[in-house]
């Protein structure tokens, strides 16, 4: 019979207040005196105690040692234990509501377990490159493409960084120890050529101190890039000529009918229009040749509250927004050109 841990008490406690009385009257009656009976009274409930309690304290003892069990299972991470509903009612909800948290401790970790396989096939199937490095510089994590680019496939995890990229090509190596973004272009060992962009961030895990690099494939957009650009400029270009040609033509038809009717007093300002659209032509063709042998890029720390200054007094513009604190790094006599070229578009477009 379960009974609740109450009846329980009041049982034993009952049983322990009118037991002793019923003992010392019943030695009374053999002609015992007093403190004898007490003694015997005494002698007879210790152990009558002792098993009430024992008969109280069985099913806490039990389940005491069945939830240190369970308790130790969940901190091995093994959340199947469930313990039997026995014992009193108010032990029996406590084992329910034990079961009911096993139930969603074991339902969070499959989810966490499906998101973290997720993840993973995510992170090892995508095309840029991942490494992340502990605070001992050994690498705690490379997908499969940072295999490729710097283990020839072999596993990356637990090498040292420094060692790994060590035999790399010098390029890809400088970008790697570098602490900031760039582009850059690499001859890989098969004699290709790749452009890539790196990009690094650092971040807490756990406490510690981690470091990420990303290596993207740049080629493919830049070939897509290059060749947009490429369509853009033969569309310029075309419609150029065929605004300078189509007059050209047009003038020169003009000029040979007025030759062959022998009006030659206008042929002067004939020719004088051709020779202007000639010239309007050539100064076009010229300017794009000009921008196509640009001299290689001569980089340097550039002011930008005195190249704004400078780039002011050769055009007018607003500023949006607060001027960068930290020094450009690009050629100043290059990009002010840019720069002024645009301005000057867009006060021609109004």
């Amino acid at each position: 019979m379960n009974l609740s841990l109450r009846t329980r008490a009041l049982l034993a406690l009952a049983t322990s207040a009118v037991v002793p009385p019923l003992v010392i009257l019943g030695v009374r009656r053999l002609g015992l005196e007093s403190g004898t009976a007490l003694v015997v009274a005494i002698l007879v409930m210790l152990p009558l105690i002792a098993w009430l309690a024992a008969l109280w304290l069985a099913p806490l003892l039990r389940l005491t040692r069945a939830l240190e069990g369970a308790v130790l299972s969940y901190r091995d991470g093994d959340f199947s234990l469930n313990l039997a509903p026995d014992g009193p009612r108010e032990l029996r909800e406590l084992t329910r509501l034990h079961a009911d948290m096993g139930q969603a401790l074991r339902e969070q970790r499959q989810h966490l377990a499906q998101r973290e396989l997720l993840l993973d096939t995510v992170v090892q199937n995508t095309p840029v490159a991942l490494v992340l490095t502990a605070p001992s510089e050994r690498i705690a994590i490379a997908n499969l493409a940072a295999r490729q680019l710097l283990g020839d496939g072999r596993s990356l995890v637990g090498l040292d960084f420094a060692a790994v990229i060590a035999g790399q090509p010098e390029t890809l190596r400088e970008a790697l120890q570098g602490d900031g973004d760039r582009l850059f272009t690499v001859t890989l060992p098969d004699g290709s050529e790749e452009t890539f962009h790196h990009s690094t961030r650092s971040f807490r895990l756990q406490g510690q101190p981690h470091r990420l690099r990303l290596l993207r494939r740049m080629t493919r957009e830049l070939s897509r890039a290059e060749v947009a650009s490429w369509k853009r400029v033969i569309r310029v270009l075309s419609h150029e000529l065929n605004n300078s040609l189509a007059p050209i033509s047009s003038l020169a038809h003009s000029g040979a009918e007025l030759a062959r009717r022998g009006n030659t007093e206008r042929l002067p300002q004939v020719l004088a229009s051709i020779g202007e659209r000639a010239a309007h032509l050539h100064s076009f063709l010229s300017g794009y040749a000009a921008f196509a042998k640009l001299p290689a890029p001569r980089r340097e720390s550039v002011d930008w509250a005195a190249f704004l200054a400078r780039l002011g007094t050769l055009g007018e513009f607003n500023l949006d927004g607060e001027v960068p604190v930290e020094p450009g790094w690009f050629d100043a006599a290059q990009i002010e050109q840019a720069l002024l070229n645009l301005i000057k578009n867009a006060h021609e477009s109004g």
